[in-house]
């Protein structure tokens, strides 16, 4: 048994080699250099040489163990300074054989032990190792690094487009985001470094070829004039250390090579190599048998010799035998779990049946109650959920938590995650089956009305085509249902090709998940009711009585409701309730109009609403409306909004206005701006009002919403 202080001081010494590895590689890099100009004795060059061979075998090896390409994202570089290593080594057996003839035993018995003293046969080998190497496995790894940069820079966009989908519908955490944006990035610039550096190996192939020429006609010349050889005895010293040299230094270079063509095609790979290759090969029993008939066969086709053959055709044929009855087995074994396990019943909501509300998650489903129905059973059938969702029975175990559904845990993030952006509290989320509906259908309906409608195929990915995607995918055409995008549900095995195809691609539960955070930011201010506001208030009033005393004398709960209701029908999130309902209080004692109230709301909120519409520079880049249309809008209002107002416009110059205003969202939107409309204070909320239900996304802002200190870069002026 190995001793506990020994095994205990192993990681202690490896980070002590850690930390004092900068000064290693500076090291190596300076003794490469040094390689180069300064004559190395002998037994040095045996040793370096060996150490190139076990480079290279270590590297070849940890290939076969990684699962990711980024786990070994220091390849590109080891292959650079490994390649200058080799070079190095190069010119150094260079000088010791054309200065002694001789660079060592290594090289010696490589010329002499490998290639049986043959100088011919080791040029040969030596010519064929080149020619593997550059033409088959650096050419190969070459074009596969080549596609897999180009393909991984085509669908980084998608890819960030699923990340954004996976933290909206709460799959994955900001922390987790990140992560998977980095990773991104990361495989992205590994695949682009390298498709660069394949060309070093194929470089140093070349360099090596054109070495050894040097080398073989350098030492005929130094041994015929220098040295007194004749041609033969000149040809077979240097050419035989020549060789021998040629091959200790293309060995490792072809062991790189091929670790570097492993680390690029394993792009699919789910455990390590050795694995990966058996669960290939014994998969599938049949093309076993196949192959042990073929076998047979040739072994006893008379002329070829038959011993191996048939032990090959037994071994196969065994084989084959082996991963039959082991799948037979598991066959069984499956029977009997499923015929031992008590049947569910009342997992999945039923069809028909009021579900309660579900504590955390924000839905839970209700068993079927065979109870007679009375007159207070219909009573309570009269109740209108604030939010439920409908689905058919094929969506079931996208619910049920028994069957593996994470449906409830996402709803529940998605409350949380709306409280966080909006500021509102989503009531919780019935869900209730319907046999009338799909199997593969569901409806999203707030206070009883359909808000929503779609389709999942709970076993395939949906594929969204963003508008970069030029080759068609195999699938079932459909609409994404939150956003309306062309899409494409897909088998799982067809994932990956989509992604380096550039598509976005999601579950069948993110879908949904998506949609429903969509629905509810749409509906928003409906599911604002009185006595939610009565709840804010309340909680308000605990950290600061003042406030919601003075603004309680001013205006009723439900003034106060019609104006937060305002702010998120406009995507303003209400959680700065104190900084609200003191602007509230302030000019609630001059007027009362819910219209009045919200702007002065807004003004109060500028901060919030500068940072939400600048870039990431912190400009704000907007569109203004001209003082035409402006001054036309102002002078068809009668009265303001402190008093009330009514609008009298002529219908053909609120329609000029309102295509003029979508042709130039459209165009910042084509320049990937965000779309805002800068106007005059006094006109904000009109030109809104006009505007809403004909463009939408839109922010629609005054000066006095943007904040002191912020830039403001205008785009064009709507005329």
């Amino acid at each position: 048994m190995p001793d506990a202080a020994a095994l205990a001081a192993v990681p202690t010494m490896r980070k002590k080699v850690q930390s004092y590895s900068d000064i290693g590689v500076a090291l190596l890099m300076v003794l490469i250099i040094i390689m180069m100009v300064v004559p190395l004795p002998t037994w040095l060059i045996d040793i370096l040489l060996a150490m190139n061979i076990t480079l290279g075998v270590v590297t070849l090896l940890v290939t076969f163990y990684v699962k990711r390409a980024l786990d070994l994202s220091i390849f590109p570089t080891l292959l650079l300074i490994s390649t200058l290593f080799r070079l190095s080594l190069n010119v150094s057996t260079t000088r010791l054989i054309l200065l002694y003839g001789n660079a060592g035993e290594l090289i010696n018995a490589f010329g002499n032990f490998v290639v049986g003293g043959n100088y011919v046969v080791g040029i040969i080998m030596f010519l064929i190792l080149v020619i593997i190497q550059m033409l088959v496995i650096t050419k190969g790894a070459e074009r596969v690094a080549e596609v897999a940069a180009r393909f991984t820079l085509d669908a980084m966009p998608g890819k960030q487009m699923s990340i954004d989908a996976d933290l909206n519908s709460g799959l994955i955490d900001e922390q987790g985001a990140k992560q998977r944006r980095q990773d991104i990035q990361s495989e992205a610039d590994f695949y682009g470094a390298m498709d660069g550096a394949s060309k070093f190996v194929k470089g140093d192939a070349i360099a090596g070829l054109i070495i050894t020429t040097i080398n073989i006609i350098g030492g005929l010349s130094i041994g015929i004039f220098m040295r007194g050889m004749d041609a033969g005895q000149a040809a077979a010293h240097y050419s035989l250390l020549t060789v021998g040299d040629g091959l200790v230094g293309q060995i490792p270079a072809l062991l790189m090579s091929t670790a570097m063509g492993v680390i690029v095609t394993r792009a699919a790979a789910s455990s390590e190599l050795g694995p990966d290759l058996i669960n290939s090969f014994t998969r599938y029993p049949r093309p076993l048998y196949i192959a042990a008939g073929m076998l047979l066969s040739l072994g006893l086709i008379p002329g070829l010799p038959t011993a191996p053959f048939v032990g090959l055709a037994l071994l196969t044929g065994f084989l084959g035998y082996s991963v039959s009855r082991e799948a037979a087995l598991q066959s069984i074994n499956a029977e009997e779990q499923a015929a031992s396990a008590p049947s569910s019943t009342g997992a999945a909501p039923q069809a028909g049946t009021p579900g309660a509300p579900a504590g955390q998650a924000g839905a839970q489903a209700e068993a079927p109650k065979a109870e007679p129905v009375s007159p207070e059973d219909v009573m309570k059938l009269l109740t209108v959920e604030p939010m439920e969702a409908e689905i058919g029975y094929a969506i079931i175990p996208l619910i049920d938590p028994g069957q593996g559904g994470d449906m409830l845990e996402r709803i529940g993030t998605i409350r949380k995650q709306m409280a966080l952006e909006m500021g509102i509290v989503v009531p919780p989320i019935r869900i209730r089956d319907n046999i009338q509906i799909k199997p593969t259908e569901y409806i999203l309906r707030v206070k009883g009305a359909e808000a929503g409608r779609g389709e999942l195929l709970p076993d395939h990915y949906l594929a969204m085509n963003t508008g970069a995607v030029a080759e068609d995918l195999i699938g079932v055409p459909t609409k994404e249902p939150a956003f309306g995008l062309p899409a494409l549900w897909i088998s799982p095995d067809l994932r990956d090709k989509a992604e380096a195809m550039g598509y976005t691609v999601v579950d069948a539960p993110s879908v949904l998940a998506t949609h429903l955070s969509e629905v509810i930011r749409k509906n928003g201010a409906e599911l604002l009711t009185r006595q939610e506001v009565q709840k804010l208030t309340d909680m308000v009033k605990e950290n600061s009585p003042a406030v919601v005393s003075d603004l309680l004398a001013s205006l009723s709960l439900g003034e106060i409701q019609k104006v937060l209701q305002n702010l998120i029908r406009e995507q303003i999130p209400i959680r700065d309730l104190v900084t609200i309902f003191e602007a509230l209080a302030d000019y609630g004692k001059m007027s009362r109009s819910v219209d009045f109230l919200t702007e002065r709301a807004r003004e109060a909120l500028s901060r919030l609403i500068s940072l939400k519409i600048q870039g990431p520079d912190g400009i704000i880049t907007a569109a203004t409306l001209s003082p035409n249309w402006e001054q036309k809008i102002t002078a068809g209002v009668d009265g303001d909004l402190a008093r009330g107002w009514q609008l009298n416009l002529d219908p053909r110059d609120v329609q000029k206005m309102v295509n003029a205003i979508a042709k130039a969202m459209d165009l910042m939107i084509a320049k990937n701006l965000p779309p805002v409309l800068l106007v005059h204070p006094d006109v904000r909320l009109i030109v809104r009002r006009l505007i809403e239900g004909s463009v939408n996304n839109i922010f629609v802002v005054s000066y006095n919403e943007i904040t002191r200190g912020v830039q403001i870069k205008t785009v064009g002026m709507v005329e």
